[in-house]
């Protein structure tokens, strides 16, 4: 099974963080969480990681339907976009795949969420390269 869904950018990281931040809140995403790995890896082991920054971003609504649907699935929330620069000057975006939460729970009733916020979470993604 495929877990996540990405994007190659033509962008430096910092201007791809910001431009990710953007698209998300046109999709309804807020961004409740963000942590900077390459610093956190750098502070904690003293290792030198590619720049790196995981967002946990929520639709509230879309959370909302999920829990009606399914009680723990708060363990599968928010849903992570990962932001990591390449060597080549370009980004990559990355997302966890919503349709994961229907295949860990096993919960059929997660469907229709999924669905829905893996189209907005394309659609953010697909606004990243988008001229």
């Amino acid at each position: 099974m495929t877990y996540g869904i990405s994007t190659t950018v033509d962008r430096p990281f910092e201007a791809t963080l910001a431009a990710v931040r953007e698209a998300l809140g046109t999709q309804g995403f807020g961004v409740l969480t963000e942590f900077d790995l390459a610093a956190t890896l750098k502070a904690k082991l003293d290792v030198d990681v590619a720049p790196q920054v995981v967002l946990g971003a929520c639709n509230p609504p879309l959370a909302h339907r999920a829990l009606q649907a399914e009680a723990s699935i708060g363990l599968l929330l928010p849903c992570n976009v990962v932001v990591r620069a390449l060597d080549d000057g370009r980004t990559i975006v990355e997302a966890l795949d919503p349709d994961v939460m229907v295949g860990v729970t096993g919960n059929d009733g997660l469907a229709g969420v999924a669905q829905d916020a893996g189209t907005r979470l394309r659609a953010a993604l697909d606004q990243l390269t988008a001229h």
